[in-house]
């Protein structure tokens, strides 16, 4: 099975948002393949279908202030935050080849990040019984939120890579108040490469989801994709 690979570089939340329910349709109507979009926000956060306004520690107008929105989503989860240095992706893809079995699809886009931090950086890390996500003891190092339309994912995961840990202190992470949460380079002491390890997501992804590899030029994809 093939995937179209696009790396976005940095977009604001809402085109992406936009994007996605584009590139959903779309694939919904088998017009496009199975995709993975890889790509990175300015700061923002995000409330899903469950989310309390409980879980926000800061005001709107402070938030604001930090140069940050606030948007209520369709996906799956409570509270996020998305920044710089995290890997945002954005999986549509259409479950009928996969079974359409969302638990096993979420337990191994767990396994991905579990198989990636191991392989490629010796670090341990696992599943908390209680939370979706990867942990790296008792802090979340991915973060996992999907909406499936008509078999289709949308939405996926944060991959804290380089991220300011420190923009999750406006937040209870994913309404979770008794666990933190981390980044490869807080693990490593120091600050991995991002494009490298877009590089290994894309990898371990492929590798667990048995899929081929075809990378697609953004500008062109971009254009298709307005042209469809």
């Amino acid at each position: 099975m093939e995937l179209s690979l696009v790396n976005l570089g940095t977009m604001d939340y809402m085109e992406a948002y936009d994007l996605q329910k584009t590139l959903l349709a779309l694939r919904q109507e088998d017009r496009i393949k199975d995709l993975l979009l890889l790509l990175e926000h300015p700061p923002v956060l995000t409330l899903g279908r469950s989310a309390s306004m409980d879980n926000l520690v800061i005001s709107e107008k402070d938030l604001k202030a930090r140069g940050a929105n606030l948007y209520r989503v369709n996906r799956g989860g409570d509270i996020t935050y998305h920044g710089p240095g995290q890997i945002v992706g954005y999986p549509i893809i259409k479950l009928d080849s996969l079974g359409r079995d969302i638990r096993t699809f979420v337990f191994n886009l767990e396994q991905v990040f579990i198989n990636l931090l191991e392989e490629e950086y010796g670090i341990l890390s696992g599943r908390d019984k209680g939370h979706t996500g990867v942990w790296v003891g008792d802090e979340k190092i991915t973060a996992i939120g999907l909406a499936v339309k008509r078999w289709v994912t949308m939405h996926g995961f944060a991959f804290n890579v380089t991220t300011d840990l420190g923009h999750f202190d406006w937040i209870v992470p994913c309404g979770i108040r008794d666990k933190g949460v981390t980044s490869l380079e807080a693990q490593l002491k120091q600050a991995p490469d991002i494009e490298k390890v877009k590089g290994q997501v894309a990898k371990h992804f492929a590798k667990v989801y048995s899929f081929d590899i075809v990378k697609e030029d953004k500008d062109i994809f971009l254009k298709g994709i307005k042209e469809a």
